[in-house]
């Protein structure tokens, strides 16, 4: 599925089931659950702290889903076209970082 592809399928989805798009603010709100959520599994799976009972049956690309589906709605509502945005942006990453990352010694 093209980044295009899953915009459009979000839209329709949220015509059709969702009723409707919660508004910018609730879903800058549920953004940041979701992040949080992602985070939480990040810290148990890959740093230091250990997994709560509750937490066990959380799955990772579940949670980076949810985060990537309230990113596309975000877009979606405000006419971002994120493939535009993405190329634009890594166009701009490529350009401004060319040797940047090369000549980071912590990196090596």
């Amino acid at each position: 599925m093209t980044i295009e592809e899953a915009q459009q399928t979000v839209d329709t989805w949220i015509q059709t089931t969702g009723v409707r798009y919660f508004n910018e603010l609730t879903n800058m709100a549920m953004l940041t659950e979701e992040v949080g959520e992602v985070a939480r599994i990040i810290a148990r799976q890959y740093g230091e702290q250990s997994f709560k009972e509750s937490d066990k049956d959380r799955v990772l690309a579940d949670e980076l889903a949810d985060v990537l589906f309230v990113v596309i709605c975000l877009a979606n509502q405000t006419g971002v076209n994120l493939t535009e945005a993405l190329a634009k942006n890594l166009e701009k990453k490529t350009t401004r970082d060319a040797t940047r990352h090369h000549d980071n010694e912590k990196l090596k």
